[in-house]
């Protein structure tokens, strides 16, 4: 945490960003472009906002995107605006709301979080039934080789579909599979308006990506949701279901405690 605060202390990179807020994956071209600023201070500020993991990097072709990630401010939430005067952390309560208020981009859903494991326990937590079940609610039935159809279960919902497949498996470092069909019997189950998941159901189909990096003593794991049109509702929805999912499954592999009712998709 001392490396947050140390990082949010400086006008600069507080501009930054505010910058990715506005508009998330960005290259180091355009950050200094719009903020004005020397590339090398900027790549600066860029090292300190990365190094504590309030923005993440992605590879697209020649080009480093940045995006802005609001884990560390929710965990500096969790552990410090639920435990005293609203007043005190006015600034910093403010911060986490601008930062989840347009976390992502319009089109993909980017976070990173650190979570104290190995490559080997991670992979089973994303992969094994008996921990899905724990922290998503969620199971699939698949041998997770590239290719392989899957099948999601999710309370009394099953859904079959034959474009749900893994997208590339290569096991303690890349996964990635389509994202579940929207059916009206998925609405059912969930208690969803009928015509607006019809509106879902016609959206492209999006993927989600799990990337595994081992840290040390811990793994950093950057989630990649995307496949989105422009003002799509799926990925309106998925912005407040991932961190609570992801948060979940953090704390079930760092503390081994049983969790609260699983968070639904």
């Amino acid at each position: 945490m001392d490396e947050v605060f140390k990082a949010l202390a400086g006008r600069s990179r507080r501009r930054l960003l505010d910058s990715l807020n506005a508009r998330n994956g960005q290259t180091l071209r355009e950050l200094c472009a719009g903020l004005d600023m020397a590339r090398q201070s900027v790549s600066k500020h860029l090292a300190v906002l990365e190094a504590a993991n309030l923005i993440t990097t992605r590879r697209s072709g020649r080009e480093k995107l940045h995006y802005l990630n609001a884990e560390p401010i929710n965990a500096i939430a969790d552990r410090w605006i639920t435990q005293y005067d609203r007043a005190r952390v006015h600034a910093l309560a403010d911060l986490k709301r601008a930062l989840e208020a347009n976390p992502m981009s319009d089109t993909e859903f980017v976070y990173t979080t650190y979570i104290k494991t190995t490559p080997e326990r991670l992979w089973q937590a994303l992969t094994d039934p008996a921990f899905t079940a724990r922290y998503w609610g969620a199971t699939f039935e698949t041998d997770w080789r590239t290719g392989s159809p899957m099948t999601w279960r999710q309370r009394n919902w099953v859904g079959e579909d034959a474009e749900q497949v893994v997208l590339e498996s290569k096991p303690y470092t890349r996964l990635s599979y389509t994202w579940h069909a929207i059916t009206p019997e998925f609405a059912a189950e969930f208690g969803l308006p009928p015509a607006e998941v019809a509106d879902w159901a016609r959206e492209p189909r999006s993927k989600i990506t799990f990337e595994l990096e081992p840290q040390g003593e811990t793994v950093k794991l950057t989630v990649v949701h995307d496949g989105f049109e422009p003002g799509s509702r799926i990925l309106e929805g998925i912005r407040g279901g991932w961190p609570a999912i992801l948060s979940s499954l953090k704390t079930l592999l760092e503390t081994g405690e049983v969790l609260p009712e699983p968070v639904e998709s």
